[in-house]
């Protein structure tokens, strides 16, 4: 378990580690990165590098938290990687299930196998599923979502590379916009997030755009969120339109 950075979460927990390529949004792998620092630190949970680990030992975690919390579940993996058991899979869900406490956040590229598994697991309403979607290409990914058990469905638009015109965010609860940062970033066109935006008010879905990814990348150079210590700040920036987007769905209100 970990504090986190991430704005629309509270920490991570990662019974999970490791992960491998599968589309243009996992180029600039922040995991990967974070991976190599952690075991060249000696970090033992890490010391195999990015191959996919099970760490069993963390599934008490989550009982031990005298609060409730809301926890991003594998930051450092994809839960729904082929070399995850189902088995596995389902070990975490039943910590989840009885941790009602928690709201858990689960995210992954792989929707593939998460709509294949999806049927024989447990969806307590403080599991919310999410998917990545980078690009228009990769768009199926909603359409998977939405026809999983999930109480609450969410997409990560981030980063956004390209524009993604096909949003069906019927049976979706939630979206999340980020541009990319780091030393490599791809950039932010403000029409991509735009579209979504005005989708979101469409199906009047929750709106959270998290980070322009680099100042460069702000259509506005006055953003008073570009600066470190601005209390809403995000990397790059997080106004859109001289506003600040962060919506959440109801239940986490």
């Amino acid at each position: 378990m970990a504090q986190s950075n991430i704005e629309w979460t509270e920490l991570t927990w990662n019974p999970v580690t490791g992960c491998n390529k599968i589309s243009p949004g996992c180029k600039n792998c922040y995991a990967e990165v974070m991976t190599r620092r952690l075991k060249s630190m000696g970090i033992e949970k890490y010391s195999k590098g990015f191959k996919i680990r099970t760490h069993p030992d963390t599934l008490s975690t989550p009982f031990t938290w005298k609060k409730s919390k809301v926890v991003f579940v594998n930051s450092m993996s994809d839960l729904f990687h082929p070399e995850v058991s189902l088995d596995y899979i389902k070990a975490v869900f039943a910590v989840m299930n009885q941790t009602p406490q928690h709201t858990y956040q689960v995210l992954t590229k792989r929707s593939e196998r998460l709509l294949e598994v999806a049927n024989e697991l447990s969806w307590t309403e403080n599991i919310w599923m999410g998917v990545s979607v980078e690009n228009e290409e990769y768009s199926y990914r909603i359409n998977e979502l939405a026809r999983t058990p999930a109480k609450i469905k969410f997409l990560s638009i981030e980063p956004l590379i390209g524009a993604v015109k096909t949003v069906d965010l019927r049976n979706i609860n939630w979206v999340i916009v980020g541009g990319e940062s780091g030393h490599k970033a791809r950039p932010l066109k403000k029409e991509w997030v735009d579209d979504i935006k005005i989708k979101c008010e469409e199906f009047r879905v929750p709106f959270f755009f998290k980070q322009w990814g680099k100042p460069k990348f702000n259509v506005n150079q006055n953003d008073p969120t570009i600066d470190a210590k601005h209390p809403d700040h995000a990397k790059g920036g997080c106004q859109l339109d001289g506003q600040i987007y962060r919506q959440v769905p109801v239940k986490a209100a």
